[in-house]
Order: structure tokens, then sequence, then C-alpha cells
């Protein structure tokens, strides 16, 4: 029968796979399943237009009625994402309906790293976070290491740190990245603390790295009789990267053991190293004697661990995850170190696609999977900037990268002053700038 002009996207795909198979003879279902290997009932509820097939399963329809593969995955690519739009559409309806128009927090941070105030979304680490407490209950300094995209600084942000906080008041937490200069960076984040000032902390290190440990054994007294500070270093491979200056280099590392191993130190301290620069960790004799018997793996998530990792935030939001999404999720990120942010990202494209309350393998689809959904984001955000803003972005990633010496290479941060070096208008970076992080 034919479709009526009103008719969506949906039935006119069945449509055409029916069209499809009418004109390749119209072969009984029994053959096409043994030609696809799919069963009959899968094949034929392909074309019954109740639901969107598989892509898997619409490539192995087209393929044995001697249809154009690419042809029909651009086809089916289309659909889902018209599909998606339209769920989105009725998802944002139901939202303003229910919630008087709030808007829903995403259970999914997407490519950034969890932070404390995100760990009522952070599953699947708990075994691991546990260890980190109970090893740096036991030792003042304790390192973290794991491939980049392992989930480090989540661990450390929305593991360590939230649960920190949330157990002892005594306990001050001071986070930093190393950047250009370590020592610079430290006297930066102990100022306040310390009631002191940057420069005069900063003049201190450099004089002599032990004053880390007097001016962290003064911040501790403040908390009270067992006040302790807990000292984090994340991204601890710029000491080696953008971190020109070897007598830096060599002074903040040893600031940092000397105010850990003292005798009476009141500081523990957790470096997040990647693992391929373990061996630059070594060439310092001291810092390698630290890391002796003080080492925490950060490796990949199990079944169970992943299965939390995507069930439980969206369980927190009101929502649930298809049985057939989840399984594919697990079998494509089973195994794989570095997936974590992939991963995190295709599942904040999901739920943007979720229909109603439920997360959909079609979503998903439609999202452009793990290794698409990322590529899908940034092709759309590049196709919508002007020239102008094309040539800024394309100058600044070629700014944010630092080439590895050995090792892979790694993310570098930049100062807003480095973008005057472009030679565009500052309110054109920041249009770009405000892109990009968002």
């Amino acid at each position: 029968m034919p479709l009526a002009a009103g008719d969506g996207a949906l039935l006119r795909f069945a449509a055409d796979l029916r069209r499809l198979r009418d004109e390749a003879g119209k072969p009984a279902y029994r053959i096409l399943s043994a030609r696809a290997h799919y069963s009959i009932a899968t094949l034929s509820g392909a074309a019954a237009g109740r639901r969107l097939p598989t892509l898997a399963v619409t490539l192995a329809y087209a393929r044995a009625c001697g249809g154009d593969e690419t042809q029909w995955a651009r086809r089916w690519h289309d659909v889902a994402a018209e599909l998606a739009a339209e769920l989105a559409a009725e998802s944002a309806a139901d939202e303003d309906e229910a919630g008087a128009g709030k808007p829903t927090e995403a259970p999914y941070v997407g490519l950034a790293a969890f932070r404390p105030d995100d760990s009522q979304w952070f599953f699947g680490r708990e075994a691991l976070v546990g260890e980190v407490m109970t090893r740096l209950a036991a030792q003042r300094f304790l390192g973290v290491f794991g491939a980049s995209g392992s989930g480090k600084s989540s661990l450390l942000g929305a593991g360590l740190l939230a649960r920190l906080r949330a157990e002892n008041d005594r306990c001050q937490v001071i986070t930093l990245t190393p950047g250009p200069h370590p020592l610079e960076e430290t006297a930066i984040r102990l100022a306040f603390p310390a009631r002191s000032t940057a420069a005069r902390l900063y003049a201190e290190f450099t004089a002599d790295p032990g004053n880390l440990h007097r001016t962290v054994r003064q911040i501790a007294l403040q908390l009270g009789g067992d006040g302790e500070v807990v000292l984090v270093v994340d991204q601890f491979e710029e000491v080696f990267t953008v971190c020109r200056g070897q007598e830096e280099r060599s002074g903040f590392i040893a600031a940092l053991i000397a105010a850990a191993r003292a005798p009476n130190s009141r500081c523990r301290v957790v470096i997040a190293v990647r693992t391929d620069f373990y061996p630059h960790c070594a060439e310092y004799a001291e810092l390698a004697a630290a890391l002796r018997d003080a080492q925490i793996t950060v490796g990949p998530m199990s079944a169970d661990e992943l299965h939390r990792a995507i069930v439980r935030p969206a369980g927190q939001a009101g929502c649930r995850v298809e049985g057939t999404l989840l399984t594919a999720l697990t079998a494509q990120a089973q195994g794989q170190v570095a997936v974590l942010p992939l991963l995190s990202h295709a599942l904040l494209e999901t739920w943007r696609r979720r229909r109603g309350n439920v997360l959909t393998l079609t979503g998903f689809q439609a999202a452009g999977g793990i290794e698409g959904s990322l590529a899908q984001t940034a092709e759309a955000f590049y196709a919508a900037l002007d020239p102008g803003r094309q040539a800024i972005a394309r100058h600044l990633f070629l700014r944010l990268t630092a080439l590895g010496e050995g090792t892979e290479d790694t993310k570098r941060r930049i100062t807003r002053g480095e973008l005057v070096l472009l030679r565009v208008s500052s309110w054109r970076c920041h249009v770009a700038v405000s892109g990009l992080a968002s």
C-alpha cells in the first residue's frame, strides 16, 4: 500500500527495504536469512516499519538483496538522525511539561574529567577509590599511573577528593597541575591557605625546596591538632613536557618529596602520571625511591565496572539504558584502556537523543557510536564557524599540543595572552574559545 504524505521517515525506510526485496525478485525470507545470516524474524521485522533496525541488520538485508551497502549505510544514518531529532524534541517537550521548563542536568560529563561536584554521577571505580584511600592513609607519597584516557583525573577528582572532603573536616585538599613553572603554580595554590602571597612563597620555594614542607605545616596547624594537607598533582607528566627549566623541575620534585617524607610531615602527596612517563620519573633518584612501593595502576574497567559506569548515572537521573545498548557499549569498551572519555562523550550524546527516559541503541548509533560521536560533534562545531573562526580554531589546536619526545604527544594549556599571536580581534578569539570549551 502506498505511503501517505504524512507518513514518517521510519515507514518510508521500511517501504524502501521492501521495494529493494521486490526488485531482487522477492526472494523468500528463508533465502534472505541464509544469505544475511540473520533470522527470518529479524529480517522481516526490519522491513515492517515498527522500529529502526540496527545498521548491521540493514546492511545485511541490503547485501542479501543485492543493494548498494554504502548507499544504505548513508540512508540509515540519515533516518537515525531524523528519528533522534524527533525523539529529542519529544523529550524536551516532556521535560517542559513535567518540570515547568527547568533544564535536566546531564548524568554524563562527556570529554571532561569528573570533578568533586560530579561525584553523584561517578560510578565503576569504587574499588579503586577505596584502594587509593587505604594506601594514602598508610603512605605519605603515592603515584597513580595510567594511560591517557584511563580516568586518572576522574579517579582523583570525583573519587579521592570527594571522599576526603566528605569524610575528613581536618583535611585541606589542594590540587594543581604543574604547567611550565611548577614551583610558581604551587606557590599560587598555597598562597591563600598559607595567608601569604604567591610571590613570597615562590621565592621561598625556589631558594629552598624544603620550604614547601614548612609552609604546609603552617597550613595544617590552622586545621587543628591532627590536621593534614593533601597535595594532589594531576598531569604530573607536564613536569617533563612543558616545564623546560631543569632547575625548577628538580626543585619541584625535591619539594614534593621533602613535604611528604620529612619526619614531622603534615602532608600527603598524590601524583597522577601517564604510564609512558614512568621512565622519566625513574631518572630522578629520590622520586624513583619514593615510588618504589607507592604505586597504583589505573587499568581498563571490568565488565561489571562498565555496567555501573553506564547504567547508574542514568538511573540517578531517572532514566534507564536499553539492554541492547548496554550490551553494545560493554562489548566495544571492555578491555580498552583509553576509551573512557570517548565512552562518556558517546553516552552524553546518546542521552541528548534519548526516547522519553530511555537511552536507546538507535540514539547511540545516530550519535556516531563510541568512535564516531566525537568526530561528529567536532565536525558540526567546526562547520558552524565562519572561515575566520575556523582558522582561529586550527591555530588553537596546534598550540594545545605538546609534541612528545619518545612518548605520545600531550595536551598543553595556553594562556589568553598567547592568543595575541593569532593577530585577530579578541572578540573573535573569545567566541572560538568559548565554543571549543563548551
